[in-house]
Order: C-alpha cells, then sequence, then structure tokens
C-alpha cells in the first residue's frame, strides 16, 4: 500500500518505519525540517531499540521517505496515519489543536478516496470531528478510522510487528478490509485484529492505560501499608500475582509511573468522565497516588537524615533518570521530582543515566547543583547517599565492595527495590526500599 504518516514523533517514527519494513510504501510528514532532514541523513531522534536500523534499512531501499510538504504525503498515498502529538491542556484534557489542523491540511489536498487513521491517542469523538473538518474541504470519499497504537517505550518495535491485538474502529466493512489487509502480516500468529465501532476503540486505548495505571498505583498503595505492617511486597506481590485471575504483569512497587502515556491519558479519561457527566472516581484516586509516590523517595531521604535542613550540603548520586529503562523519554519522569527536591533542601546530585542525560538536561535546567556524570560508578565518587530512580539492567548487579569504596556514605535508597534484602544483609550499607522492611546498619 502507498502509506502517510504524518508527525514523526515517537508512535509516527515506528509505525512509518515498521509498516515500510512490511513492504509498504511509506512517506514521513513532519513540518520541523531540521528533523525532516536529520531522519534523511539516517539521524534518528529518540532512542528506541531496533528503530535505527529499520529506518536505515528501508530509507536505503526506498521505501521509507520524509517530507516537509504535507500536500505530498497525502496525494502520494491511500492511507494517511495522523500521529500528531496531543498534549495535554490545562484542564487534564488532549489538545487537539494539532489533529485538526492536520485535518484541515488532508481535506485540501485530497486527491481521490482516502482511508484517514487517527493513530494518535484522542479522546472518544475526536473520529468524528476529524470527519467534520475534512468534509469541509473536500468532495473526495473517505472514511475515518480511529486504530489506537499500544506501543510500550524500549519495546515499541516488538509491540508493533508482533502486537497482543490490533484495535481498529471503522465506520463501515470497506475501511475495515484496508485495515485487516495492512495489519495482515504482523497478526501471522494469529493474535487478533479487534474491529469495532469508531468510539470504542476511541476508549479502548484510555481503558487500557488507566487500568495498568491504576495496578501500578495499588501496588504503590499496597507498599505504602506493607512498610506499616512489617511486610514484604515482593512477597505479597508474588502472592498476588500467582493468582490466574491476577497476573504479574505490572504489580511492581515503585516511585511511581511518568512518560507520555500513562500521566496523561489518565487526567484525559478523568476529564472526559466530567464532561459526560460520569466523575472516575478510580482515575482521580490513580493520579493522586501516583503523585504523592514521586516524592516517596525523598520522604525516605529526610526522614533518615532527621529533617531537610540535614540535606544542606550533602551529596546524592542518581542512577537513573528515564521514567522507565531503555528509553532517553524523561517526562514525567520521578527523577525529575527527587532531583527537584533535593536540590531545593541544598543537596548537591551527581547522576547517571545510559541514554537520558541529554533529555534530562533539556527539561531540568542547567543547575550547578547537579553534575552529569560518565558512568553509573563516577556518579559514586564521594556521595553521601546513593539514589536509584530507574531499573536499568546496568544497575541490578554492581560491584559493591567498588561502591563501598567510592562513595562517603553507607546508604542506599532504592527506588524501583532492585536489590534483595538477603543481599543487602551481607554488605557494609544501610537500604530502605518500596514496601519493605528496612536493612539499617550500626
Amino acid at each position: 500500500m502507498n502509506i502517510a504518516v504524518i508527525g514523526t514523533g515517537y508512535v509516527g517514527l515506528v509505525a512509518g518505519a515498521c509498516f515500510a519494513d512490511s513492504g509498504n510504501d511509506v512517506i514521513c510528514v513532519d513540518k520541523d525540517e531540521s528533523k525532516v532532514a536529520s531522519l534523511r541523513d539516517g539521524v534518528i531522534p529518540i532512542y528506541e531499540p531496533g528503530l535505527h536500523d529499520i529506518v536505515l534499512r528501508n530509507t536505503k531501499n526506498g521505501r521509507l521517505q520524509f517530507t516537509t510538504s504535507l500536500q505530498e504525503g497525502v496525494q502520494a498515498s491511500t492511507v494517511i496515519f495522523i500521529a500528531v502529538g496531543t498534549p495535554q491542556d490545562e484542564d487534564g484534557s488532549a489538545d487537539l489543536s494539532h489533529v485538526l489542523a492536520v485535518a484541515e491540511g488532508i481535506g485540501k489536498y485530497m486527491n481521490g478516496p482516502k482511508v484517514i487513521v487517527d493513530k494518535s491517542t484522542v479522546p472518544v469523538g475526536t473520529a468524528a470531528r476529524v470527519t467534520e473538518t475534512i468534509a469541509k474541504h473536500t468532495d473526495y470519499d473517505f472514511e475515518v478510522v480511529s486504530n489506537p497504537e499500544f506501543l510500550k517505550e524500549g519495546a515499541a518495535i516488538d509491540d508493533f510487528m508482533k502486537p497482543d491485538r490490533v484495535v481498529v474502529g471503522v465506520p463501515s466493512e470497506k475501511s475495515a478490509k484496508v485495515m485487516r489487509d495492512l495489519y495482515k502480516p504482523f497478526v501471522r500468529t494469529n493474535n487478533p485484529i479487534l474491529v469495532m465501532d469508531v468510539p470504542s476503540a476511541e476508549m479502548t486505548k484510555y481503558a487500557s492505560n488507566a487500568m495498568l495505571a491504576t495496578r501500578i498505583s495499588f501496588m504503590n498503595e499496597m507498599a505504602a501499608l506493607c512498610e506499616k505492617a512489617g511486610a514484604d511486597i515482593d512477597q505479597v506481590r508474588i502472592g498476588m500475582g500467582t493468582d490466574s485471575r491476577i497476573g504479574m504483569s505490572f504489580l511492581f512497587p515503585g516511585i511511581g509511573y511518568g512518560g507520555s502515556c500513562f500521566p496523561k491519558d489518565v487526567q484525559a479519561l478523568i476529564r472526559t468522565a466530567h464532561e459526560l457527566g460520569a466523575p472516575f472516581q478510580i482515575g482521580e484516586s490513580v493520579e493522586a497516588v501516583n503523585a504523592r509516590q514521586k516524592h516517596s523517595l525523598v520522604t525516605k531521604i529526610v526522614d533518615f537524615y532527621g529533617g531537610e535542613a540535614s540535606l544542606q550540603g550533602k551529596t546524592f548520586a542518581v542512577w537513573g533518570l528515564a521514567f522507565k529503562p531503555r528509553t532517553d523519554d524523561v517526562r514525567e519522569a520521578p527523577a525529575l521530582v527527587v532531583c527537584e527536591e533535593l536540590v531545593r533542601m541544598g543537596a548537591h546530585i551527581q547522576a547517571y543515566d545510559p541514554e537520558a542525560m541529554g533529555t534530562f538536561e533539556e527539561r531540568f535546567g542547567e543547575n550547578d547543583a547537579l553534575t552529569y556524570c560518565k558512568t553509573n560508578y563516577e556518579a559514586l565518587r564521594g556521595a553521601d547517599a546513593l539514589v536509584i530512580c530507574t531499573e536499568w539492567n546496568d544497575f541490578r548487579h554492581p560491584n559493591f565492595s567498588k561502591i563501598e569504596e567510592l562513595m562517603d556514605g553507607d546508604v542506599i535508597f532504592d527506588g524501583r527495590n532492585l536489590f534483595s534484602l538477603e543481599e543487602m544483609h551481607d554488605t557494609p550499607f544501610s537500604y530502605f526500599s518500596i514496601g519493605r522492611p528496612a536493612v539499617r546498619k550500626a
């Protein structure tokens, strides 16, 4: 098929590259001239394992192109994906201005029948608004489809190439057939293509993310309860997760979720619910718990040292800045809250992340109290404590003797429960994690 993908952000670039890799001719459109020039030169603006090779391979063989011309993209294609950003508005709702601007341009440039696909995460009713906007500018036949993405950052290529399911909301069997044909190469193991009405498909994305966020916040609430009761959340998690009705996924406690999806989507769903007169109380609680959880590690640090004033002049090594491993995304990352709070209290930070130091510096801004280090061990030199914010595999089996040698202090605050309590009892460190008994050394 001839496909246009409007927007070369995380979703658009992954989708365009993967569609090209399955034999389609894909033209990716973005109004950012410098980004398009970089993509043509093989420079990928985001870190996502496997994406660079797919983009280079398909650009080289001519199946993947990049342009700043919306007209070129629309007129060269029969299927057009809208994958532009839907940032959070001040009231928590999704800002659809970029989506509707693209829809208007599509309507103006149409040169024949098209299938228009909403790939961006958008609230219920967006396809109807896109349809109305396009119809004002064209007499050609078209249908607007909802095809929400379910990509995990750090595993997006596998998620796209081997999806658990493909959700497609369509107005007719005509566009359903187009979408089935398009996704057929990705479901050869008989994972389903779920064809449904458009509003249900739009709601499915928000419902899925809200459920996953709920599991995370529930486990963080349970972790706080375990700490008060003297229980171990790791053992509780196993006891829960081995129940086939519950399962093990998304039952890991920590210092809160972040990224571009869960925070924004939960808040957008809360806003939609209020607009429809059906308040989403569980979602509101999920969001409140997550906001509080991002401060939980700082609370442990303050308690250990005996108050905020005690942190003045202390140095903390921070391992992990991205909101999760295998990405450079720091949007809504708990590390932002941790670093902001520690700096506010007069501490100095020596930070390391395998991929996210550049994006973190852009978001955090220049600050003399925060130093970026070349390795995780360099960050430890002279530190009073180690603070772990992201569960990169690089951090799971450190050399504790080397940590002891490099640090001035002897305490570790682990926001991701990387180390077993048994292991930490055999080290010289006091160890504080999430939802588990503290390991205190004299």
